[in-house]
């Protein structure tokens, strides 16, 4: 029997649509579909895998819809070998019942985490040049900065309370109450 896996990343903005339809082109009989981050508890692939008899084939549409770590692949296909099963990933054309199908696989999952650890790299170099520029992340200031002078006098100066303030300014008390522990510390 084929089962298939499905997995999209983001809850909102994505589906498993386009990935159920080549698994049911594959045949796949039983379909467990996820909308979850790739490195988090994939509870529907525990589901999927203990579903798996001796002789079923665990099918996805990609690699990465399986893992995003090797370590977590190989530990993912040890149950999948447990359960005297196998796996096949559509796209890389890759199939575990064969030898050559299970070498690839390792082959594989080693340059997928290769290139993922190269983007980690990547992304923290640029967020390192960015705080070098003096470029900060996060959100942008409800106030400017002359508004948040004024919102901090104000309390500090005990013309208003940090929630009239909140309300004068249209912002969420937490906003100046943060700008007070701000002021405090500088």
């Amino acid at each position: 029997m084929l089962i298939g896996y499905a997995r999209v990343s983001k809850i909102d903005e994505q589906d498993t649509a386009a990935q159920e339809s080549e698994l049911k082109k594959a045949g796949c009989t039983k379909i467990f579909h996820e909308a979850m981050s790739g490195g988090s508890h994939k509870p529907k692939l525990q589901e999927a895998i203990s579903h798996l008899r001796e002789g079923d084939v665990l099918v996805v549409w990609k690699l990465d819809r399986l893992s995003r770590s090797l370590k977590d692949l190989l530990f993912t296909m040890e149950k999948i070998v447990a359960a005297n099963a196998g796996f096949r990933s559509l796209t890389e054309h890759m199939d575990t019942t064969t030898p050559a199908g299970r070498m690839l696989l390792q082959v594989l999952g080693c340059f997928a985490e290769f290139e993922r650890s190269m983007v980690r790299e990547r992304t923290c170099m640029g967020l390192a040049a960015a705080r070098a520029e003096g470029r900060i992340g996060g959100r942008r200031h409800k106030l400017h900065a002359n508004q948040r002078k004024e919102a901090v006098h104000m309390v500090q100066s005990g013309e208003r309370t940090q929630a009239a303030t909140a309300r004068l300014f249209r912002v969420n008390r937490s906003v100046i109450s943060r700008m007070m522990s701000d002021a405090r510390v500088q």
